[in-house]
């Protein structure tokens, strides 16, 4: 199993999952940027030039949650609950939320505070942009009341929208009024398997 994988990204996620199941991977590493992830190579593997990419036998597949779903059930059922499990709907509510809500305003402050050069931000898109973000954690943080995990115990759900609860933290969310949140993120990078990825 192949792993392409750019520290602070996405792939950060497939590489936790993977250390989280004991599942052994080769790591193939970009920089974020690096012209190679462009290239005629890697784009044969993912079109888009984008990280994460897995490659397990015939199998490539992209996109950080897909892949979390493919993972889990091939080789690790119990991080993922069942259509017959009480919590499936909440898993699966949580399992996606990362993508739909959390990571739009992400993307949108990211750009306008770091990738663009310094003459062609907008600090008013960015300001909107975290506004944004803090609305969409204090949802998150409601639902973690009382919860150590998103849906019951460790799932895959913790490895896509915890990570994004955690990077949402590293870049000036308003943490200071969720409570919940930071115990949350404190307990994910914590894991073993967290620090691994971080460290990838």
């Amino acid at each position: 199993m192949k792993v392409y994988f750019a520290p602070q990204s996405r792939a950060v996620r497939t590489v936790w999952l993977l250390e989280e199941m004991g599942q052994p991977y080769e790591l193939v590493k970009f920089t974020l940027g690096q012209k190679e992830m462009r290239g005629p190579d890697y784009t044969a593997i993912n079109p888009n030039g984008r990280v994460p990419t897995l490659v397990d036998g015939d199998i490539t597949i992209s996109e950080s949650t897909a892949i979390a779903q493919y993972l889990a059930a091939k080789y690790a059922p119990a991080l993922a609950p069942g259509p017959d499990a009480q919590n499936f709907a909440e898993y699966l509510q949580w399992l996606h939320y990362a993508e739909g809500m959390i990571m739009p305003p992400i993307n949108n402050y990211v750009v306008e505070t770091i990738l663009l050069p310094p003459e062609r931000r907008n600090d008013e898109i960015a300001m909107r942009a975290l506004k944004l973000l803090n609305r969409t954690l204090a949802a998150v943080e409601h639902h973690m009341e009382g919860r150590d995990f998103l849906s019951g115990d460790f799932t895959i759900a913790d490895t896509i929208t915890g990570h994004a609860v955690v990077m949402s933290r590293r870049l000036g969310a308003a943490f200071e009024n969720l409570p919940n949140l930071s115990a949350y993120a404190d307990r994910l990078e914590a894991r073993s398997a967290f620090q691994t990825a971080e460290a990838a």
